[in-house]
């Protein structure tokens, strides 16, 4: 599976622990986590020094700190959508079945030219509404983020908002919007302690709530007359084909948690 391996996994020298509880749902109505949330994070650009794998990064030790189970997927060789007949690449199927094994994801991408990057882009449109009768976003938690060259904006946020609600995804309030993220980050990639940080920190806290809050109410959340009337809606999933359970099963035999 093409997944990053998260430096430092459980260190995190900008993070006030007495602020934070180690189990932010406590207070839910359904008492806590039955299973760590499992967080699935994007990110927009495939430079070196990439501001947004970095953000995704403190995005993703800020998840473990909170009980979650982050993946961070490698684009780096990901094809453009319709470049590969059929969609018949490793990484395709690979990113597919890390959306179908998520409960949320967390989306970062630069803002360039005013927009979401290609990269970005490219990830998002490879994940189809509809695989196989299964959906790979819908009913997911999504939280947004960008980091900015300049002044701070949300045009990509904005973007990624419009983009996770034609997904059919639940996106959180919360976001992260991180100006001259060139001076946020120290030359090992950690962010230093700033609001922005602590922006990241709401929006991860947020995302695990909502995960927690929703999942087990999902079917009922996404259940649809139109769907229901169509012919053969209600046809059974063929136990041998159903990616999500597939997904799940390949990334128990992993390194998780």
């Amino acid at each position: 599976m093409r997944i990053r391996t998260l430096p430092d996994p459980d260190t995190l020298p900008a993070f006030d622990r007495r602020h934070a509880p180690r189990d932010p749902v406590l207070d839910l109505p359904n008492g806590g986590l039955d299973h760590p949330p499992r967080i699935l994070l994007l990110y927009g650009s495939l430079r070196e020094r990439s501001y947004s794998r970095f953000a995704v990064e403190e995005a993703a030790r800020l998840l473990r700190h909170f009980g979650a189970e982050p993946r961070i997927f490698d684009p780096s060789d990901l094809p453009l959508p319709d470049q590969v007949k059929g969609d018949d690449h490793p990484a395709v199927r690979d990113l597919r079945e890390l959306a179908m094994w998520s409960e949320g994801q967390v989306w970062c991408s630069p803002e360039r030219h005013g927009q979401i990057t290609g990269v970005m882009k490219a990830q998002i449109d490879h994940l189809p509404l509809s695989i196989g009768g299964l959906r790979p976003t819908q009913g997911r938690t999504l939280a947004v983020m960008q980091v900015s060259g300049g002044s701070q904006s949300f045009n990509a946020v904005n973007t990624l908002r419009l983009l996770g609600r034609w997904m059919r995804m639940f996106t959180i309030a919360n976001q992260s919007s991180i100006a001259k993220a060139f001076q946020e980050f120290d030359e090992n990639g950690r962010m230093r302690p700033s609001s922005y940080y602590e922006r990241i920190v709401d929006v991860v806290e947020e995302l695990v709530r909502f995960t927690v809050l929703l999942r087990p109410h999902v079917r009922t959340l996404t259940d649809r007359y139109s769907e229901r009337s169509r012919i053969g809606a209600a046809a059974p999933i063929d136990a041998a084909k159903d990616l999500s359970a597939i997904a799940i099963a390949r990334q128990a035999k992993g390194t998780g948690r």
